[in-house]
């Protein structure tokens, strides 16, 4: 690198350098179908991990590079492997702690993908692929970064890095944990970096400051003892599926907001977010209104939202004329900020024994809980991280919400009170994630490598 140069000059040159060879590892990772959900292959998992810390030992940093797993609480499984490497702080300076996912969620209904999920694909100025940006993205974020300091300062710099890169995020994330408790020495940081959510748009960097927590749950309504003729005693007898709607129904109001009584929201100002935005970015079609009262991004970052993710019933090809006894739905309630997902869960649960019709019997299974996220926007990570921001967009950064769920970082915020939390990400709105023809918006993915890069270099040259 030239002399004449600075330091962060010649680390912001060193990321736009590093962008080509870090696209094409991220295409290898894409290739490799990481999906950690049972029933699909977790010999995939474990070749992403592999292939993971292939890239970290590439780096010469670490002191230690390690594939290391957890046990499951109240089972007798190992969560899915995950990488971690560390290298101490010297001389003063903080630690930083890098973390990203490798493994994706499952394809789904691959019709609908207008290119092979797993084979890396570039069309206009985005890279297709699962997981492409969720979260392997992430992943190459922190290597590129990594790489580009090390262009500039070589091997021997002071700062302090811990790179953790999980393996059971989109299923749920069931050993964190006990991983985080399980290696709290190695992973213990002044800041850490979460690069798992999004921006403002593809030209504008965000910081993301608040996560609405979720409350998931199965719930099977019993009406019948078994299935009966519908002929014979329909107008008599309350099937389940007659009740299950019915039931569902009490859970909003006619504009689609939330009905249930304990679920609270924040009052928090928000950015100007029209709805001809809110189509665009989310497919909403001409003549489908927008559900909710207040403003739009109100609805989505500080207010609570239910909805019907799954449902176990008669299928069309199936259907008979019968009364089924019988109908189990999966409830997916995104908490506001600041209100505790058992808290929710709770206040929905005891509205739905309430409203139960015709004296429905109601189990509640397979309940999942995850407090939301709430940043303190004081410290001086988070004015070093917008200032990165700043200079790796050349665009002032936003702080956002997020109406999404990381429902890990409490348990971040619980183990390391003391970190300095910065929840970043690579994903621009059209991103998709979770659903077909995931992509990457390249140019977005250039911008926060040397975001990331130039954060680095200010962690570095700062004293703890």
């Amino acid at each position: 690198m030239t002399s004449e140069l600075s330091r962060p000059d010649a680390v912001r040159a060193a990321a736009t350098a590093a962008v080509p060879a870090a696209l094409a590892d991220l295409g290898s990772l894409v290739r490799i179908p990481s999906i950690a959900f049972p029933g699909f292959d977790p010999a995939q998992v474990r070749r992403s991990a592999e292939a993971v810390k292939e890239l970290a030992e590439g780096l010469r940093i670490f002191d230690r590079v390690e594939i290391r797993d957890a046990a499951i609480p109240g089972t007798d499984e190992r969560g899915m492997p995950a990488v971690l490497a560390t290298r101490a702080a010297r001389n003063g300076r903080p630690t930083i702690l890098l973390y990203a996912h490798h493994d994706v969620q499952p394809v789904g209904d691959e019709s609908l993908w207008e290119s092979t999920p797993f084979e890396p694909t570039v069309r206009d100025g985005r890279l297709y692929g699962r997981g492409a940006a969720d979260d392997k993205a992430g992943v190459m974020a922190h290597i590129g970064a990594l790489r580009a300091l090390t262009e500039v300062l070589g091997t021997d710099f002071d700062l302090g890095v811990a790179l953790f890169i999980e393996g059971e995020e989109e299923a749920g994330s069931r050993s964190f944990a006990a991983f985080l408790h399980d290696n709290a020495d190695a992973l213990r940081a002044d800041v850490i970096v979460v690069a798992d959510s999004g921006n403002w748009d593809s030209r504008t960097p965000a910081l993301t400051v608040s996560l609405r927590g979720n409350a998931r749950f199965t719930l099977t309504v019993r009406t019948l003892d078994h299935a009966s003729h519908s002929g014979m005693f329909g107008g008599a007898v309350p099937d389940a599926m007659m009740a299950t709607i019915t039931l569902l129904s009490t859970l909003w109001d006619a504009d689609g907001g939330v009905a249930v009584a304990g679920l609270g929201h924040r009052n928090a100002e928000t950015p100007e977010y029209g709805e001809a935005t809110l189509r665009d970015e989310a497919g909403l079609p001409e003549g489908v209104s927008p559900i909710g009262g207040g403003t739009i991004l109100s609805r989505i970052w500080n207010k609570p939202s239910i909805t019907v993710t799954g449902i176990d019933a008669p299928s069309v090809v199936n259907a008979s004329n019968t009364l089924s006894p019988e109908v189990s739905v999966v409830i997916s309630t995104r908490v506001a900020p600041g209100q505790s997902a058992q808290e929710a869960y709770d206040a929905l649960e005891a509205h739905l024994r309430a409203h139960a019709p015709f004296g429905a019997q109601l189990t509640f299974s397979d309940v999942d809980c995850g407090d939301g996220f709430l940043v303190d926007g004081d410290g001086w990570a988070v004015a070093d991280a917008r200032a990165a921001l700043a200079e790796g967009y050349g665009v002032d950064p936003v702080d956002i919400g997020v109406g999404g769920s990381i429902p890990f970082i409490s348990d971040l915020v619980r183990e390391f009170p003391a970190a300095q939390i910065l929840v970043t990400g690579v994903e621009d709105p059209h991103a998709r994630a979770h659903s077909p023809n995931e992509s990457l918006h390249l140019e977005t993915f250039r911008n926060a490598l040397v975001s990331e890069a130039l954060l680095l270099e200010r962690l570095d040259a700062r004293t703890a």
